[in-house]
């Protein structure tokens, strides 16, 4: 499998002198395409830093981060524009929907941003809701919707560009446990179907869904296993 992310040496440090702050110490990684990945660890290890980074929402202070083979740190802003809007499907916790736009408008604003046409952008933001089992909500506002149901539009929205890496950052945190594995399947049926995930969790019966967990500890990498869970 040919790599999507390769990390080498991945420093973050904010400020200067003594108030200098290592975030990240040094991060070497590498994530196939097809890999299903939870990133773990306490509040403060580093890996809100690694989420940004991996996002192409910041640039390393030292080291290399190739994304897809492409080294981020030579593109320019419009590039990396480009690149977050069309190579990375982010999730977040807080969904990030635009109110009083239906689901179907929200899950085509990649593709508006993209410049791709409207009957076009539409087409393809029905397939993405018909995906995750909401087409039939395509008309409904954010607030027409349970948590679960926002939460599926927003991976919808991050599927809709087919893009290269699908970043979810805590995905679960702000659901109930049925709609949390309801939101679980669908990544499930994601990586089994190819998708490359990173997914950012403090649970560990999320991070265990995945086929490999990594666990942060003040901004180093202090394990990397295998989970076990077919890929």
């Amino acid at each position: 499998m040919s790599s999507v992310l390769e990390l080498d040496r991945i420093e973050q440090i904010y400020g200067t002198g003594d108030a200098a702050v290592h975030a990240l110490r040094g991060i070497d990684l590498d994530v196939a395409q097809g890999d299903y990945v939870a990133i773990m660890g306490p509040s403060g290890s580093g890996k809100s830093t690694l989420m940004n980074i991996l996002g192409c929402l910041d640039i390393a202070s030292h080291g290399k981060y190739l994304l897809a083979g492409h080294d981020v740190a030579t593109l320019d802003e419009n590039e990396l524009a480009r690149v977050r809007n069309q190579e990375i499907g982010f999730i977040f916790q807080s969904f990030n929907l635009v109110p009083r736009m239906s689901a179907v408008a929200n899950v085509e604003l990649p593709l508006v941003y993209g410049g791709v046409k409207r009957a076009e952008r539409r087409q393809r933001a029905l397939e993405a809701l018909d995906r995750v089992g909401l087409a039939q909500r395509a008309d409904h506002e954010p607030q027409e919707l349970s948590g679960g149901q926002q939460q599926r539009v927003a991976i919808a929205r991050a599927l809709v560009t087919n893009p290269t890496l699908v970043l979810a950052d805590e995905p679960t945190g702000n659901l109930d446990s049925t709609s949390t594995d309801e939101i679980l399947a669908i990544f499930d049926e994601l990586a089994q179907s190819g998708r490359t995930i990173v997914i950012i969790t403090h649970e560990d019966h999320v991070a265990e869904r995945a086929h490999r967990i990594l666990s942060i500890k003040d901004g180093l990498i202090s394990s990397d296993r295998l989970t076990g869970v077919a890929a």
